[in-house]
């Protein structure tokens, strides 16, 4: 089955949708490129290109403007090398990716010189922005194919959305905090991210009219799995999201022929999710 498009006037850069959801297209097949078997991380506590593929023909979206911003690369490379490689993180893409988009960018001034840090930092509104190993072992956790289209939940500062734009063909992202929508959109849209779409909202029943997707990742912590974002997945697809309101761990659902299959991964803490999550 093919996947239902947005039409390219509702998905421009830098502009927030409100759209009212319409209903879920059928599911369609994921089909995913070969990546190494996720690393075994419970010791880690709480820690919290593909050649011959037309998709790697085109530019990636985003990678001449951080290009651009090379006044801390060598940052960059020394955080991939270190605390993301170093940890077990082995796709190329998601490597690339992590050494590309400018993480200092994403954070408020007066912690830029902590940006590349084994930590996650404030962004305000009660938001962080999380540790670079997290934002690696989410992203390489959903195993995208080149021409992805995925889903976040959780837009916050932006800096996850840009990262997931440089490994997918089309990214949406849903922000419930008014402030961080409007400023991770300027960012996004000043740093080259056309393929990134953004839509002020409660994220906790997805993008419908945009699904199935290749991926769902969730960046903050509801205390159970929104259905409605497993029924947003493609067959084949992954859904990526922390769960628990004290005690806290990482699941990875996979949507398959017969329907979803969850596995615990990791330990981790984030910051609850609000909206209707709270209410369920």
């Amino acid at each position: 089955m093919s996947t239902q498009r947005i039409p390219r006037a509702e998905r421009s850069a830098g502009r927030i949708q409100r759209d009212a959801p319409r209903e879920t297209p059928g599911r369609r097949r994921a089909v995913r490129s070969p990546l190494p078997a996720l690393p075994a991380l419970t010791a880690l506590g709480l820690l919290v290109a593909c050649a011959g593929d037309p998709a790697a023909e085109r530019l990636r979206p985003g990678t001449a403007a951080a290009a651009q911003d090379t006044a801390r690369s060598a940052e960059r490379q020394h955080m991939v090398d270190r605390q993301i490689r170093g940890r077990g993180v082995r796709d190329p893409r998601v490597l690339d990716a992590l050494a590309a988009v400018p993480r200092h960018r994403f954070v408020p001034p007066q912690l830029q010189d902590q940006a590349y840090a084994d930590t996650p930092l404030p962004i305000g509104s009660s938001q962080t922005i999380s540790q670079p190993y997290i934002v690696a072992y989410m992203t390489e956790a959903l195993r995208l194919p080149p021409d992805a289209t995925v889903l976040e939940i959780g837009t916050g500062s932006g800096y996850q959305a840009a990262v997931l734009a440089e490994v997918a063909r089309e990214v949406y992202s849903i922000e419930i905090v008014p402030e961080l929508a409007e400023r991770s959109a300027r960012l996004l849209a000043e740093l080259g991210y056309d393929n990134v779409h953004l839509r002020l909202g409660d994220g906790y029943r997805g993008w419908p009219e945009a699904a199935p997707f290749d991926g769902i990742m969730v960046t903050a912590a509801p205390d159970h799995v929104p259905p409605a974002l497993v029924e947003q997945l493609a067959v084949g697809a992954r859904l990526v999201i922390p769960v628990g309101r004290y005690a806290q761990e990482m699941r990875v659902v996979t949507m398959t022929e017969d329907g979803p299959v969850s596995e615990t991964t990791l330990p981790v803490r984030f910051v609850p999710m609000t909206g209707e999550a709270e209410r369920r």
